[in-house]
């Protein structure tokens, strides 16, 4: 579905990425792991066309993104559903008009349709009965799921998770972990989910890559990443992001 292949990006003299290379397979979930400013987000903002790379490439069903001309990539842009970190709200808009907006922007969909379509929206998400509400007179956790049913709206075939969880206690970060694992089993979208939540991430994840100085320095299934005998890897699992910087001699 998406091959990174030997991906560069510097901000003036700081390199940041450095020759990323990774493969996401159609339908899977790749969770992306590392230290706080590593570039995480910096990839995923090349994935949806914000950035351009120094170098590189990254094929979306084997076209070269990269390539494309602003114009162009509207049409790639079409496949992607993004759930932002501070799930990027409307506050002048309900919940139920959040989550419809795509479509009222991007679709020439009918009225009715549109309204079937938030309907299940808010349904997928647990929250049936909160369409009138306002961002401000919800909880940091429904806004999370708000954020969820937006992306999923126009059925994209590729979903971005920007750390979904920030700034959630434990009890709301499992049941938005829950969510996302429980869309993707009905919707059977290739999720990318950029988080520090270790070792929870791994539970909704098929497959994880570990970006370290740039570049990718492990991928595998949840199992292997956790038995990893790569130094780096393995200090980052056990440790934590919080410490993991400390503990690099």
């Amino acid at each position: 579905m998406i091959e990174i292949i030997s991906l560069e990006k510097a901000f003036g003299r700081q390199k940041v990425l450095r020759g990323v290379n990774l493969t996401i397979g159609n339908g899977e979930v790749m969770a992306i792991i590392g230290e706080s400013g590593g570039g995480k987000s910096v990839l995923l903002k090349h994935l949806i066309g914000i950035l351009k790379p120094d170098s590189g490439r990254i094929l979306v069903d084997g076209e070269d993104i990269t390539a494309l001309s602003p114009g162009e990539f509207d049409r790639i842009r079409n496949k992607f559903g993004v759930v932002f970190q501070e799930g990027a709200l409307f506050d002048s808009m309900t919940v139920f008009e959040n989550i419809v907006f795509p479509l009222k922007e991007k679709t020439r969909l009918g009225r009715e349709e549109i309204r079937a379509r938030g309907v299940r929206g808010l349904e997928d998400v647990g929250l049936r009965d909160m369409g009138d509400k306002y961002p401000s007179e919800i909880s940091g956790g429904m806004k999370k799921r708000v954020a969820l049913a937006r992306a999923l709206i126009a059925k994209p075939s590729v979903v971005l998770f920007d750390e979904p969880t920030t700034g959630l206690d434990p009890v709301i970060m499992n049941s938005i972990h829950g969510l996302i694992r429980q869309t993707h089993q009905k919707y059977g979208f290739t999720g990318i989910i950029i988080s520090h939540e270790i070792p929870e991430i791994f539970t909704i994840s098929d497959k994880v890559a570990m970006l370290h100085d740039g570049s990718i320095v492990e991928a595998g299934t949840p199992g292997e990443i956790r038995s990893s005998s790569n130094p780096v890897v393995r200090r980052f699992v056990t440790t934590g992001c919080e410490d993991y910087s400390k503990s690099i001699p």
